[in-house]
């Protein structure tokens, strides 16, 4: 811009032989198009000069403007804005699950999370794990998970399940205390990261309680044994799409499966497999037979692939609401 005022200046000063205040003003009133008399009439060659001074500061004028707008988007206000938004998003949810805390171990389940689909919100204490997830695309909540503003920003009340998988013993206990005075009936999956932190997590009601050591361990003992049998089951507990897949759906009451049996289910939905039935008193019956009725908030333990399964989630699921079992699993 002060380019162009000088370049201005300069010209009708050499053009018009104007005082240098007087090609100033010229040059001012032109490029910000105020649109005041000429402070001289112009000759045919001042006329043309104007018209490219007034193009070119116009632009540059513009090009100025779109710049500070930008820079102020994404800035400070940028930041507000977004963060505007995820919470708008936050507060709309329903049936989700919480993650707590984006560690090593918190990355792979939102990956997983989002492979099938599922809802979700990421609360951290850490800015950087903050900002992996954002990077990701996950919506997120910077706050201490042992605290109860956290939780209820995540709607824990209407929450199907928060998985706790911060590095701390110490606070997945208290988190999962947090949890579980906030809504009781709350299914919880915490990380333990030694056999006393899973026993107290139990006491504090947690359903499942996972030692991510144990099972790394576990798993790499069974690579070395049966490496195709793994591979197979990895295969249907996280199939990609058209893979194989096994889950847990729950029947609500207003389902139109109940009282089919499971040959007519299985028929409705061609390709799927019912593997066991979870009555609502939490009863597992393994294998059922084909004769087995489906009854309302039952569960059941589907095999099949992503869009079988998807087809029976819809007719299962008119307002999920997840099957409490009675007690507590053990340490996994």
């Amino acid at each position: 811009m002060l380019l162009i005022l000088l370049i201005g200046t300069a010209g009708y000063k050499l053009i018009e032989g104007w005082s240098l205040f007087d090609a100033l003003f010229m040059t001012v009133t032109t490029v910000t198009t105020i649109g005041f008399r000429e402070a001289f009439p112009l000759s045919r060659a001042g006329q043309i000069f104007s018209i490219f001074l007034v193009l070119g500061g116009v632009g540059t004028a513009f090009y100025i403007l779109t710049s500070l707008v930008r820079y102020v988007l994404e800035g400070d206000l940028g930041i507000i804005i977004g963060r505007q938004r995820m919470e708008a998003k936050i507060a709309r949810l329903k049936d989700h699950f919480i993650l707590c805390g984006y560690g090593r171990v918190g990355q792979a389940i939102a990956n997983i999370l989002r492979q099938q689909d599922a809802k979700f919100v990421v609360i951290d204490r850490s800015p950087d794990a903050i900002n992996k997830a954002q990077k990701a695309g996950h919506l997120t909540i910077h706050a201490d998970t042992t605290m109860d503003e956290s939780l209820k920003q995540a709607r824990v009340e209407t929450a199907r399940g928060i998985v706790i998988a911060l590095g701390d013993d110490a606070s997945n206990i208290y988190t999962t205390l947090a949890a579980q005075e906030l809504n009781s009936k709350i299914p919880i999956v915490a990380r333990a990261n030694s056999e006393e932190a899973g026993r107290k997590l139990v006491q504090a009601g947690v359903d499942s309680v996972v030692a991510p050591e144990v099972i790394g361990g576990t798993k790499m003992a069974r690579l070395a044994l049966k490496p195709k049998a793994v591979e197979f089951i990895e295969t249907v507990k996280f199939g990609a799409e058209k893979q194989l897949v096994v889950e847990e759906i729950d029947v609500a009451k207003e389902s139109p499966l109940v009282g089919s049996t499971i040959k007519q289910t299985e028929k409705k939905f061609a390709g799927i497999r019912i593997l066991a039935l979870t009555g609502k008193n939490g009863v597992l019956l393994p294998n059922p037979t084909p004769q087995t009725r489906v009854d309302k908030d039952c569960s059941l333990t589907v095999f099949g692939t992503l869009e079988q399964l998807k087809s029976i989630e819809a007719c299962c699921l008119p307002g999920r609401a997840p099957v409490k079992r009675p007690g507590k699993n053990r340490a996994k």
